[in-house]
C-alpha cells in the first residue's frame, strides 16, 4: 500500500488539538504537509520560514539525513523492545552519547516521552533522593511564578500560569513558588540578561527560612523561562540560586527543555551562564523533534544514593512504556551527529548577535511594548488591544505572519521566537522585515 500524507483531510471534526481554539482555527485551518531545512510548505504550496523552530524542538532543522537514516536503520531491525528488566543497545548508546555532551558532574540519565513527564521524572527523584537518604520529611518542592514546566499534575503544580494551574483545580501539595524576575519599567527592551533583578534570588533564602531548610527537596527554575515569554534571568541571579540551594543542601534542577541542544551554542545552557545544577530535564530538541523523547540527567550523588541494598532490588519505582524507545534513542543519536557534523553549537554562537540586532531593530515598530532576547530565545511583547480581548494585537499579527510566509509561536501578547539553528544572516533579515512590516500593517 502506497501512503501519501501530503494530501488533505475528510475531517477536522475528530482532532482535539493541543493549546488551540478548537471552533477558531477549523473555520480556517493552517496546514503544512511538508518540511526541509529552514523551511515548511502548506497544503497550498507556499514556503513558510521557520521562526519557531517547530515548537522549540527542530534545532537543527528540518528533513535531516543522519536522524531519518538513524531512525530508518534502527526501525529495519527493532520497532519496539521494553526497557522493564531487559534491554537493547541502542538505549544504552544513547544514554552514553548524552550523558558525555553534558555538564561533568552528570553521569546518568533517565528516559522518557516528553518535557512534562522528564519534569515529573525529576521530581519524583528529588523527593525519592531524600527519602533513601534517611530525610523524609524533605517534601517541599520550590518552583516560580510565571513558569512553565509542562502538563503533568507535577508540572503543572511547581508552575505558575495561572490560566494552566486553574483550570484543573487542587494540584500537589507541599509546593511553594519564588517571585519571577520580569520587571517591564526596570527591564524593557533589555539586551541579554538585564542587569536589574539579580537580588530577587533572595527570596529563595526567605522562602526557606519560612519553611525550614530541613523540609526543601528541591528547587526547579528554567533558566530561561520560555513559554512565558522568554524571561532571561538577571545577571547574578542564577549563580545566587545556586549558591542558596548548596548552603542549605538542597537540589537545583534546571528544566531546560526550551533551552537544551544548541539554545545557547551547547547542549546545556549550563556553560552559558556558569551555573550547574544537580539535576537536568531535556526534551524537544534531543531527537529534533522526530520522534517524541525526554530525559532527565542526574549527577553521580544522586543517582549512587539509589543505588543501595541487594542487586536485585528495584531502586525506583519509576518508568513508562515508551522508556528509552528504540526509535527515540536512534533519533538522539542521528541528532547528536547532526550536531557534531554540521558544527550546529558554533553556528547558534556566530548568530546570537545578528538574532539580537534585527529583534531590538523591531523597537519602534507599532504595537511593540518589549523586546527580549537571550541566547537564540527571543520574543516581541505587544501591547494588549483592550480589557475584554488583551490578546488581539499578536494573535492577528502571528496569523497575517503566517500568510505572509514566516511562523513564529503566538505566546500570551506576544510573538515568540526560536528558530533553527541551522539559520544564517538572511533567514534573519527575512524574519525581522516580515515581521516588521505585519505590524506595521496592524
Amino acid at each position: 500500500m502506497d501512503y501519501d500524507f501530503t494530501t488533505g483531510v475528510n475531517s477536522l471534526e475528530e482532532f482535539w488539538m493541543p493549546f488551540t481554539p478548537q471552533r477558531g482555527f477549523k473555520k480556517k485551518p493552517r496546514m503544512f504537509v511538508s518540511a526541509d531545512g529552514m523551511y515548511y510548505k502548506d497544503d497550498q504550496g507556499n514556503d513558510i520560514i521557520d521562526g519557531a523552530g517547530g515548537l522549540w524542538c527542530v534545532n537543527a532543522g528540518h528533513n535531516r539525513p543522519l536522524i531519518k537514516k538513524a531512525v530508518k536503520s534502527q526501525l529495519d531491525v527493532l520497532d519496539y523492545a521494553s526497557c522493564f528488566q531487559v534491554g537493547h543497545p541502542t538505549a544504552f548508546r544513547a544514554a552514553k552519547r548524552l550523558v558525555d555532551v553534558m555538564p561533568e558532574s552528570i553521569t546518568n540519565v533517565f528516559f522518557s516521552n516528553s518535557g512534562s513527564e522528564a519534569v515529573d521524572t525529576a521530581l519524583k527523584i528529588a523527593r525519592g533522593y531524600w527519602r533513601v537518604k534517611g530525610q523524609a520529611e524533605r517534601q517541599v518542592l520550590i518552583g516560580r511564578h510565571r513558569a512553565y514546566h509542562g502538563v503533568g499534575f507535577g508540572g503543572m503544580s511547581v508552575g505558575g500560569i495561572p490560566y494552566i494551574r486553574n483550570t484543573f483545580g487542587a494540584l500537589l501539595s507541599s509546593v511553594d513558588h519564588l517571585p519571577h524576575t520580569h520587571n517591564l519599567a526596570e527591564q524593557a527592551f533589555s539586551r541579554g540578561q538585564p542587569e536589574w533583578g539579580g537580588h530577587l534570588a533572595d527570596h529563595l533564602e526567605q522562602m526557606i527560612d519560612f519553611h525550614g531548610a530541613e523540609t526543601v527537596a528541591g528547587v526547579i527554575i528554567e533558566p530561561v523561562s520560555g513559554s512565558t515569554g522568554v524571561l532571561p534571568p538577571p545577571k547574578g541571579y542564577l549563580e545566587k540560586i545556586r549558591k542558596i540551594c548548596d548552603k542549605h543542601d538542597i537540589l537545583l534542577i534546571f528544566d531546560e527543555v526550551v533551552t537544551g541542544f544548541g539554545r545557547f551554542g551547547d547542549y546545556s545552557s549550563s556553560s552559558y551562564f556558569g551555573v550547574t545544577p544537580d539535576i537536568i530535564c531535556c526534551a524537544k530538541g534531543i531527537t529534533n523533534g522526530t520522534v517524541p523523547m525526554g530525559a532527565t540527567f542526574v549527577n553521580k550523588e544522586i543517582y549512587g544514593a539509589f543505588m543501595q541494598g541487594p542487586d536485585d532490588t528495584m531502586e525506583l519505582m519509576h518508568g513508562y512504556t515508551y522508556s528509552g524507545h528504540p526509535l527515540a534513542c536512534a533519533a538522539a543519536i542521528g541528532t547528536l551527529d547532526t550536531f557534531e557534523q554540521d558544527a550546529i553549537n558554533d553556528n547558534a554562537k556566530n548568530m546570537m548577535q545578528p538574532f539580537e540586532d534585527a529583534l531590538h531593530s523591531l523597537k519602534d515598530k507599532p504595537y511593540v511594548r518589549d523586546i527580549r532576547n537571550c541566547g537564540m530565545l527571543g520574543v516581541i511583547e505587544l501591547d494588549e488591544y483592550s480589557d475584554d480581548d488583551h490578546d488581539r494585537w499578536s494573535r492577528e499579527a502571528f496569523i497575517d505572519l503566517f500568510y505572509k510566509g514566516v511562523a513564529v509561536r503566538l505566546g500570551k501578547n506576544a510573538l515568540v521566537l526560536s528558530p533553527p539553528l541551522i539559520l544564517d544572516e538572511n533567514h534573519i533579515d527575512h524574519i525581522a522585515t516580515s515581521i516588521g512590516e505585519v505590524l506595521q500593517a496592524l
